[in-house]
């Protein structure tokens, strides 16, 4: 008797456990509905015109650098310009750099003089967007750079980047950590409800090709670090920009600069986790804001990028990089409102849905919500495909004004749409498909 009352109170125990960790876990129901979101470089670096990397790239010393507290000023910022830009493209989520790797923060923080506070500007630019984001119901997000190439403190000497910069003071590791810690809580507390902390700058502790050793130079006290954001916000998603598979306490995985699983760019080898994926990419080619980038991606290149990635059930975070003066290039806004007319007509192909029939391919992509499944073709040159749906109900055009042709065959299951004669659409041609 006394056997079964234990074995009662322990299964007791493990089930009350499972539940709460379960409950402990915030919801990315809103992110994974959202599929697409913008990301933002900003920060002292746009001054100089030559990306978010500059300060490392041209070996420039921190007293140096930091001359650009003067010059910073952003008098054009306009937070309500801001997500009116992002609402017409369609996107749902900002995520902002906080603090890039130069150190600078973009808030009213008490832990360092290196931030907007002490610019000409001298107004606090996160309060300004939180409080916008809150009153027209886009979610934001803070990026924030775990490396710092301007505090003596970071261990710069294990790593890889940052070198350059003038520093001779040993680094004193648990002060650092203390220094996040509290930046961390001052955003957590100070801006009402933030969706998510984007970590980056893990890699500067590891080896350059590292994509599957969670092994480090540093502990950066994950667990703490991850036990604060969630014990401040509980809802607040963790991601961290590491290149490396998931870690305990993180809520999604990032892929820089590609669909997931596919790695052209050559930064996102890891394996692709069963956590809620996001992409991360340019809309020219720099984070930060670089005079001389005319890069710009088209419509179409954009709009494939954002179908593709949906095509694998991930989000797409579009990044932009203001100018200094705080307004978003005009490349860049042209852009994102022809998606947005896009994304006026057929966001619900997009918004909420998960990979389709397959992971995308030359032709296309496919995406899925409950029994509607929608055949996305890329490529107007795509004469014919071939997908396997035993159990289809149903197939149509719903962007071209035709008839579709397609056949079954019942043995296999195997289903061939035809598109000779069809005049494909030149940047996406959409087949709705309805299984039983």
């Amino acid at each position: 008797m006394k056997k079964h009352l234990f074995l009662f109170v322990l299964s007791l125990v493990i089930c009350t456990s499972i539940i709460s960790q379960t409950k402990s876990r915030p919801d990315t129901k809103w992110f994974e509905d959202a599929r697409f979101g913008m990301f933002v470089h900003f920060g002292p670096y746009s001054v100089l015109g030559n990306g978010e990397w500059v300060m490392n790239n041209r070996n420039i010393k921190v007293n140096d650098y930091k001359r650009l507290l003067d010059f910073f000023d952003p008098y054009a910022f306009d937070a309500k310009e801001w997500v009116r830009i992002v609402k017409d493209a369609g996107m749902k989520y900002i995520i902002l750099t906080s603090r890039h790797h130069d150190g600078f923060s973009n808030w009213n923080t008490k832990q360092s003089e290196w931030n907007i506070m002490n610019t000409p500007y001298g107004k606090d630019l996160i309060k300004q967007l939180a409080d916008e984001c809150h009153k027209e119901g886009i979610k934001l997000g803070f990026y924030y750079s775990t490396l710092d190439w301007s505090r003596d403190d970071y261990q710069y000497e294990t790593g890889r980047t940052g070198k350059g910069t003038g520093r001779t003071t040993k680094g004193e590791w648990s002060s650092y950590i203390n220094f996040m810690k509290a930046q961390l809580t001052e955003l957590l507390t100070n801006y009402g409800p933030i969706a998510a902390i984007w970590f980056d700058g893990h890699w500067d502790q590891t080896a350059d090709e590292n994509r599957t050793d969670h092994s480090t130079h540093v502990d950066w006290h994950y667990p703490e670090i991850y036990g604060l954001i969630h014990k401040l916000q509980p809802e607040c998603l963790i991601a961290n920009n590491h290149h490396l598979p998931p870690m305990q306490g993180e809520d999604y995985q990032i892929f820089e600069r590609d669909v997931p699983g596919e790695n052209k760019a050559g930064f996102s080898g890891q394996e692709v986790s069963r956590l809620p994926l996001e992409t991360c990419e340019t809309i020219n080619k720099t984070w930060g804001f670089n005079i001389t980038d005319d890069n710009y991606k088209s419509k179409k290149e954009l709009l494939h990028l954002l179908i593709r990635t949906a095509g694998t059930g991930a989000n797409l975070l579009l990044n932009v990089g203001p100018m200094p003066n705080g307004k978003i290039q005009p490349e860049c806004v042209e852009r994102l409102e022809q998606m947005g007319e896009w994304m006026d007509q057929y966001a619900y192909t997009i918004y909420g849905t998960d990979m389709g029939f397959v992971k995308p391919q030359d032709w296309g992509a496919t995406t899925r919500k409950d029994k509607t499944y929608y055949i996305h073709i890329l490529d107007k040159e795509t004469s014919a495909i071939t997908l396997n749906i035993p159990n289809i109900k149903s197939a149509k055009w719903i962007n071209l004004d035709s008839q579709l042709t397609w056949k079954k065959d019942k043995k296999s299951g195997d289903v061939t749409f035809y598109f000779a004669g069809n005049n494909l659409h030149e940047i996406d041609s959409i087949i709705e498909v309805i299984v039983k």
